[in-house]
């Protein structure tokens, strides 16, 4: 097995020529809250729960064989891919090097999935540099979606999806779910190795699609040119591709010569599931796990509605250390009903006026919950939630489940703060969600003093919101765009 050493040496001195100036060292390292106890104990005695810990029993977590506590370490261990040491590859691990923040926000987003992704790469024997694919896909957010509708953590495209067996329906949409995706995109991963015997151009595909890729390679052959990843003529986007995936495993495996803080993630499973065939409320949910609604959301973003519908047979994530108190809850809300709403479907001619008043709920609280806009046409048969008995409790959520939070393409935004009096250097890094480190490193600053009327140079990493698309092209084939489509079919701004 291949294990990357170290970084490429034309890498580090590009870094280390950037990174030499900065006197402020890396801010420390976040831990995680601890797991204590193993949450696997016996399951409830009840026909509509099922419990799995991610298939893996906390006690028996192999923590030797150089692996330490730390999931980076076997991380590291796994890494199997030959190494990418292009111009671009060097540009890439610049780039996201003088961003060290933002990467490691991302990890920050990814630690809940982390350990999960590890554990289904290594059960499948694929390289582990494949965890740290969501980062350049999604930054690890699976409610990001595209321009070209790509959703999840692993951005599929619906056709993609469908194809891998992800439902997207009005309740639920498993490109965001966390399990599925990561086994639908380690699938299709799979297939793609298995098309091309080579990594970076199985990536490739991933990105662009097989069809476009293996054009590209019979081109390259009929010509007698090299048929490798970094010789093919592709687009820029495919071609900065494994750049970036080659960019973030070279600052894992040596995040002190970038000044890179990683975040402490255990070797140890976070969540726990927990498979349903009762409905259930959202806000229940969370409550019975006593855990913040946002942060059930995050763990479960595959769903769509207030209500989780038991004849889905969901499946809940929940945090490990939750699971004992959600089991307790569930088992003391036998014979009570744990769900305040229910499906409705539009009859024919049946204005949505007529059903608020029906289920006595207003108009505009009937629209928001079912993301129903205010020109929208709706025929006969149209699902609605609506309260049962007539009763709307606790409707509105603080997150709104039916919309993506973020598009998951980064961009750079370069802008300047003029100091005003009473600012301080942390607070301005506060308001730009930036740390004050990193506002020191930007402007060559010694100290934490500034003055009003100094000018600094603030740098952002932002994701660009989806636009309205159309597509443009004509004849285009299905089936032969990659899990995102771009790049095989033409698409224009409205």
């Amino acid at each position: 097995m291949h294990r990357f050493a170290s970084a490429p040496k034309l890498v580090l001195s590009t870094v280390l020529v950037v990174l030499l100036g900065a006197c402020a060292s890396a801010p420390p390292a976040t831990p995680v809250k601890q797991l204590t106890e193993s949450p696997l104990l016996a399951p409830l005695a009840r026909a509509d729960v099922s419990i799995d810990i991610q298939n893996q029993d906390i006690a028996n977590v192999d923590l030797t064989q150089n692996r330490e506590d730390d999931l980076w370490q076997r991380m590291r261990a796994g890494f199997a891919m030959p190494d990418l040491t292009t111009a671009a590859a060097q540009e890439k691990t610049t780039w996201y090097a003088v961003r060290g923040e933002y990467v490691k926000r991302s990890f920050e987003r990814a630690k809940p999935f982390l350990f999960h992704i590890v554990e289904e790469l290594e059960k499948r024997g694929m390289p582990t540099e494949l965890a740290l694919l969501p980062l350049v896909e999604s930054a690890y957010n699976p409610r990001a979606i595209s321009s070209a509708q790509a959703a999840g953590m692993w951005q599929f495209i619906p056709s993609t999806g469908k194809k891998y067996k992800l439902t997207q329906d009005w309740w639920r949409d498993e490109r965001r779910d966390i399990i599925a995706s990561t086994s639908a995109a380690l699938d299709y991963l799979q297939f793609l190795h298995g098309m091309f015997n080579d990594w970076h151009l199985a990536l490739a595909a991933y990105n662009w699609g097989e069809g476009a890729v293996g054009r590209a390679v019979e081109r390259a052959r009929a010509k007698g040119e090299p048929t490798d990843y970094a010789s093919l003529r592709m687009p820029a986007e495919t071609a900065g591709y494994v750049p970036k995936l080659q960019a973030i495993k070279n600052i894992v495996m040596n995040p002190g010569i970038y000044n890179v803080a990683l975040p402490s993630v255990p070797n140890a499973p976070y969540f726990a599931t927990i498979t349903k065939t009762r409905d259930i409320d959202v806000k229940t949910a969370a409550r019975f796990a006593d855990m913040p609604v946002e942060e059930f959301v995050a763990l479960n973003p595959a769903h769509n509605r207030l209500v989780i519908p038991g004849a889905n047979r969901p499946t809940l994530v929940l945090p490990a250390d939750k699971l004992d108190t959600f089991k307790q809850n569930l088992e003391n809300s036998q014979g009570k009903s744990i769900s305040s709403w229910q499906a409705y479907l539009l009859k024919a001619g049946e204005k949505l006026e007529a059903v608020a008043a029906k289920f006595g709920i207003e108009l505009g609280t009937l629209r928001t919950i079912n993301g129903i806009g205010a020109h929208s046409k709706l025929k006969a048969g149209h699902t609605l939630i609506v309260p049962k008995d007539g009763k709307a409790q606790d409707i509105l959520l603080p997150v709104n489940l039916d919309q993506p939070a973020v598009a998951a393409q980064e961009r750079l935004i370069k802008t300047s703060h003029v100091v005003k009096k009473g600012d301080t250097l942390a607070a301005i890094a506060k308001k730009y969600k930036v740390s004050a480190d990193d506002v020191k490193k930007w402007n060559k600053l010694s100290g934490a003093g500034v003055s009003p009327g100094q000018k600094l140079a603030i740098e952002q990493v932002v994701f660009d919101k989806p636009g309205k698309r159309r597509i443009a092209s004509k004849g285009a084939k299905k089936g032969k765009a990659g899990h995102k489509g771009k790049r095989s079919l033409k698409v224009a701004a409205r």
